[in-house]
């Protein structure tokens, strides 16, 4: 990977890394009427104790700076993070599955998870590194089930958790996974996930075109983890922010989100 300009230096900083980006390119069968390139569809995962309202209403910023060029839809994790209290009551515990394509009408919904890292006690921790873990298949039928059912979509974008999950998903659609049929991912605080199990997803370089967004200030997902990751694909673009373990949407960060989507 290239060497990344310093915060100090500057900010907010956007690179491709192996060539230049900004030249949209054409794809067959999608006509640019007007002039305008088309609206891209993006699957949105969300981050352990979200769901798919809070992620919704936290990129709200965001789904501003693209519209008119990209639609951010949103879908839950699968599995119910139980609050502390009911960790010793296994009587609590519930899959919710029918929550997976609803928004709640008000209130706030249940925080969920992709997977748990730690399985006896149904929690994560993104920085452990778990012998083994729990969810991830179901996880995966989530991501399947809704481009199935939502698509087709552009691109995923994943925040935290979820775009650790979404770059497993890179790595099983370069091996041909026909579940998954998008063209680019955009890994806001992602991080490599370092369950045992899930190393053999990362063996072999990603090609997915990918934009990897991180926090210089992030204490929840260090910018190191992020770079860590975008390590992991062939010619990550990589947008950094002094701020922390959140999704950005200024000006300039929105100058370089647009960048990345004219390829496509």
């Amino acid at each position: 990977m290239a060497t990344l300009v310093p915060p100090r230096q500057r900010h907010t900083h956007f690179r491709q890394l192996g060539r230049t980006i900004g030249v949209p390119v054409p794809v067959p069968g999608v006509a640019m009427s007007e002039g305008k390139p088309p609206l891209l569809r993006l699957l949105c995962l969300h981050g352990y104790r979200q769901n798919q309202r809070s992620f919704h209403e936290r990129t709200g910023a965001l789904r501003k700076a693209l519209r008119g060029r990209a639609e951010l839809v949103s879908v839950n994790a699968p599995h119910r993070v139980r609050a502390p209290a009911e960790h010793g009551n296994r009587g609590g515990r519930s899959p919710g599955l029918g929550l997976l394509f609803c928004v709640p009408a008000g209130g706030a919904a249940e925080p969920r998870a992709w997977w748990f890292s730690r399985p006896e006690e149904e929690t994560f921790e993104a920085l452990e590194e778990a012998a083994r873990c729990q969810g991830l298949e179901q996880a995966l039928e989530t991501v399947a089930r809704a481009c199935a059912e939502l698509g087709p979509f552009d691109g995923l974008l994943g925040f935290s958790q979820g775009a650790a999950l979404a770059a497993i998903v890179c790595a099983l659609q370069q091996r041909g996974d026909a579940r998954f049929p998008f063209r680019f991912a955009v890994l806001i605080a992602g991080f490599k996930s370092r369950a045992a199990p899930h190393g053999r997803y990362f063996r072999e370089p990603i090609a997915a075109p990918s934009l990897h967004v991180l926090g210089e200030s992030d204490r929840v997902i260090p910018a190191a983890l992020s770079r860590e990751l975008a390590a992991h694909f062939r010619e990550p673009a990589v947008l950094s922010h002094p701020g922390g373990h959140f999704v950005p949407a200024a000006a300039s960060q929105r100058a370089a989100y647009l960048e990345f989507l004219a390829r496509f």
